[in-house]
């Protein structure tokens, strides 16, 4: 197989494109045929022997890669040979094949292809972290999002936006900046001709930001300090100007500011649960069209180096991606397109917002309301697929288009009803949301009916109302809502049932 190897620390001129052994899986791995890999600021820092961890000599870099699955190891349970996923393997992914640790591998939706998946992690995986977690981003706060035009930088604009934020973007051209106001900035500063401290009391009239998310450190790092509000948050992301600053934190104990720590690698793995949480609903957001990654340059395997030299330069605007070998893959529409900049708007939201309640006592109060509906989604052959290897029913109703096309009622392939059945979690969280609570379990099911069978290329959504809420001795509440599948253009529905959560 072939790689771009690194065989002693330096720059990226160094790469070296070569033939190699396939690696080999252990009991815990897969072997994925990698499709894309996603460039990232840490691939220059690994190569030059200046990041936290230091590959054996020789090694590729490219640490996020999207493929297809290989081989298994005899452990690995959740995964199998044939599945579209994506990865984080830290170094290895500038090859035709790169063996990762199965815990660090997910599968990818049917509405995400494969250059779309290998620019998803650490973008916006670090960015939803520290904006979410860390940050705790509340409507009508103000974001100052320094390197806003970079992969991080522009995740965090249009994350911020959506969580109802007033975004300041900074970046040092004025084409950089436009991209940032296409994703929703309000406010832009240029590096070079603008006075960033002074810029900041004229957006803000005097107040400051509330948050500073950097990814760049250097010479602007201060200033950003200086502009912040009382209870502001830092947050750290990384160094991209390759100098650390060394801050007066006297500044942040006269603002009662925080200075946080973004490093996602490392909460990806402490709070694994956590973490799965976000991308599942960064997953969905793609999928209906709410995030779209602006890619800077498809890159060959044999360019990569041009890659990171032109993202060590500061040429890249968003993402820059390798595409490894010569395929073709259909994009989804909901994922192709540029929007136009994003409304002032909070996460899940769409034509109906989610019912927010401020903790599940206020569940009892709703009892025999409607919680509203969600948005369209289509069924996909991809997704149909992806079901049968799930499960490995692979019943030829559902995966032969051929034969579905001669011996099916209009000829197009079927829906599993189970698959039907358990995208109503997935519309579920497009409907409700509850505060101060710890976790929200999707249970059982009862009164199941599938009414009427979904064809290929229908598209679906779910009403629901809550029925009955039961107290749980051990502090929890047992939630029971009555839930309808529609199909677009049919009188009956697809599934009905009453679903119930426990919420503790």
């Amino acid at each position: 197989m072939k790689a771009l190897l690194c065989e002693s620390f330096g720059s990226s001129e160094q790469l070296l494109l070569k033939d190699i052994d396939t690696p080999v899986v252990n009991d815990n791995q897969v072997l994925i045929a990698v499709k894309a890999c996603g460039v990232n600021f840490p691939d220059n820092l690994i190569i030059e022997g200046k990041y936290q961890f230091k590959p054996e000599l020789p090694f590729a870099p490219g640490g996020e890669v999207s493929g297809i699955i290989l081989s298994v190891g005899k452990n690995v349970k959740k995964l199998s040979e044939g599945m579209r996923v994506l990865a984080l393997c830290g170094w290895g992914g500038f090859a035709e094949k790169v063996v990762v640790d199965a815990n660090r591998v997910f599968p990818i939706p049917a509405q995400m292809d494969f250059l779309h998946a290998a620019g998803t992690l650490y973008n916006y995986g670090t960015s939803y972290y520290a904006l979410k977690q860390k940050a705790a981003v509340q409507p009508g706060e103000t974001v100052l999002v320094l390197g806003a035009a970079g992969g991080v930088g522009l995740a965090a604009v249009e994350l911020a936006k959506m969580m109802g934020a007033t975004v300041i973007a900074c970046a040092s051209s004025e084409e950089k900046l436009a991209i940032c106001k296409s994703k929703g900035a309000d406010h832009t500063i240029l590096y070079d001709q603008d006075d960033l401290k002074k810029r900041i009391k004229e957006i803000t009239n005097n107040k400051g930001v509330d948050i500073v998310y950097d990814p760049v450190g250097g010479t602007f790092a201060e200033s950003a300090l200086r502009s912040m509000a009382w209870n502001g948050r830092y947050l750290i992301v990384g160094f991209a100007s390759g100098v650390i600053p060394e801050l007066p934190f006297n500044l942040a104990l006269l603002k009662g500011v925080s200075i946080m720590g973004i490093f996602w690698g490392s909460f990806a793995e402490k709070e694994p649960m956590e973490n799965l949480k976000n991308l599942s609903e960064l997953v969905h957001l793609f999928s209906i069209g709410k995030l779209t990654q602006h890619h800077y340059k498809i890159y060959a395997l044999e360019n990569a180096a041009d890659a990171l030299k032109d993202l060590k330069q500061r040429k890249v605007i968003g993402k820059a991606i390798i595409k490894i070998g010569d395929w073709e893959e259909k994009m989804m529409e909901s994922i192709a397109h540029d929007p136009a900049p994003i409304a002032n708007t909070t996460l899940k939201t769409e034509e109906n917002p989610p019912v927010i309640f401020k903790s599940k006592t206020e569940l009892k109060h709703h009892i025999g309301k409607n919680l509203g509906t969600t948005q369209w989604l289509e069924i996909t052959q991809a997704r149909i697929n992806e079901f049968a290897e799930a499960t490995m029913d692979f019943q030829w109703v559902h995966i032969d288009a051929d034969k579905a096309a001669s011996h099916l009622p209009g000829g197009k392939t079927i829906a599993h009803g189970y698959l039907t059945m358990s995208l109503a979690s997935q519309f579920l969280y497009q409907l409700i949301s509850i505060e101060k609570i710890n976790s929200f379990v999707n249970y059982g099911i009862n009164k199941a009916r599938f009414i009427n069978p979904v064809q290929v290329g229908s598209e679906i959504r779910m009403q629901a109302s809550i029925s009955h809420v039961e107290e749980m001795p051990n502090n929890g509440t047992k939630l029971f809502l009555n839930c309808s599948i529609e199909i677009k253009g049919q009188e009956k529905p697809a599934y009905v049932a009453e679903i119930i959560s426990l919420i503790f």
